[in-house]
């Protein structure tokens, strides 16, 4: 265990709780991913139709009821045009961070190095670290006020211990974005060197600016070493429900359904009917979802102009580097909570060398009228005063 750290949320959220107490002061709450986005309208609905069905209080199936899976097969069959076999290759899970655990369980060996980008989130680092595996990281490089994906890092990182890469697009927590060439690159690399593809889909959707979804399915001989991660949490804002899914070839689905099965039993049975309802449902309230997280992280940039926000291209967070100002991550973090009643998370393991220059600002939890009185509330704090000075 001497590897695995804490990501840090949960000392910022319990320092917001405190400080919120003893100033009473309306805290701007952008350490964690919760959100004030609104369910799908199917989610409520279902959820109490099906409360009193037998189903909804089963152990059974194991590896989630099959009207589910073929609810997923269907969901990525469209944006991927590949069909996976819902009785074979889809695993239902306790949500997407159970599933990630459980098909690193199945793939990593110890030693297996795995490719992740810097920043990742923590979750997905410690998880390979628990597993036995070492991240190796491929740097997001911060660029004209975006995020690039160092390609030419490639062939660097991705050594003769390298058996996969994990990646997802937009990125958590910086909203970096994988394009055709970037993905291109990665699935060249596998079918070269023989090494699998851990894709985490949660946030796929969630794009800015009118970025297109680019999937790795698409690309050639990527269906049969490809694995994803799917979840409800996100693009569906169904964070309570715990539902998650593994969808792959089927051997490596049918190891990871065992360490599921020995892991949780089975998945959130009371969930099941809702997740399905949600999924074939009409998916239009993604697209508004997106419009607001996108109107959010502009409202951010423009009422922070000159300070080193690196804008997000999707997702539901955005990074400020204040190794640029001066300070250390907790220390950035500190100084937001107590001057300016701001909780956000320092990214100190949340990757490597480019992660550590960074502090999280979440934007899906707090509306647009909260967000225009972070100039306000930063105005004469040392950062400030730090941006001044930088400019």
């Amino acid at each position: 265990m001497d590897p695995i750290r804490g990501f840090g949320i949960d000392r910022v959220a319990a320092a917001a709780e405190e400080t919120g107490g003893r100033h009473g002061g309306p805290i701007l709450r952008m350490e964690n991913l919760d959100t004030d986005l609104p369910l799908p309208p199917e989610a409520l609905e279902t959820t109490r139709a099906t409360l009193e069905d037998p189903k909804s209080n089963s152990w059974l199936p194991f590896t989630g009821d099959l009207d589910l899976r073929a609810a997923i097969a269907d969901f990525t069959a469209e944006r991927t045009g590949h069909r996976y076999d819902p009785e074979r290759e889809i695993v239902i899970t306790a949500g997407g961070m159970e599933a990630l655990l459980n098909i690193l369980l199945a793939t990593v060996d110890p030693g297996d190095e795995i490719v992740v980008t810097d920043p990742t989130y923590a979750g997905i680092v410690n998880r390979i670290r628990l597993t036995g595996g070492t991240p190796s990281f491929v740097p997001f490089l911060a660029e004209d006020g975006g995020w690039r994906f160092d390609r030419d890092a490639l062939d660097a990182v991705v050594g003769p211990k390298t058996t996969g890469f994990l990646l997802m697009s937009p990125s958590m927590p910086s909203g970096g974005y994988l394009d055709e060439d970037d993905w291109r690159a990665v699935c060249d690399l596998c079918r070269e060197r023989d090494l699998f593809l851990i894709y985490d889909s949660a946030m796929e959707r969630l794009l800015f600016d009118g970025r297109p979804l680019v999937h790795p399915l698409r690309f050639d001989g990527m269906a049969e070493r490809t694995v994803i991660v799917g979840s409800l949490s996100k693009e569906h804002r169904m964070i309570g429900w715990r539902v998650g899914w593994v969808a792959g070839p089927a051997d490596t689905v049918s190891d990871s359904g065992w360490v599921h099965v020995y892991n949780t039993t089975m998945p959130v049975a009371i969930s099941r009917f809702a997740a399905t309802a949600v999924l074939r449902g009409d998916q239009g309230h993604v697209a508004a979802c997106v419009a607001e997280l996108e109107h959010r992280r502009d409202t951010m940039l423009s009422g922070l102009p000159g300070w080193p926000l690196v804008s997000a291209a999707g997702g539901w967070s955005m990074l400020l580097d204040v190794a640029s100002l001066g300070f250390e991550p907790e220390e950035a973090s500190q100084i937001l909570l107590d001057d300016a009643q701001i909780a956000a998370t320092g990214m100190r393991g949340w990757g490597d060398e480019v992660a550590e220059r960074y502090v999280r600002f979440v934007f899906s939890a707090e509306p647009v009228e909260r967000l225009e009185t972070i100039p306000d509330r930063v105005a004469g704090t040392r950062l400030a005063e730090a941006v001044a000075t930088r400019a």
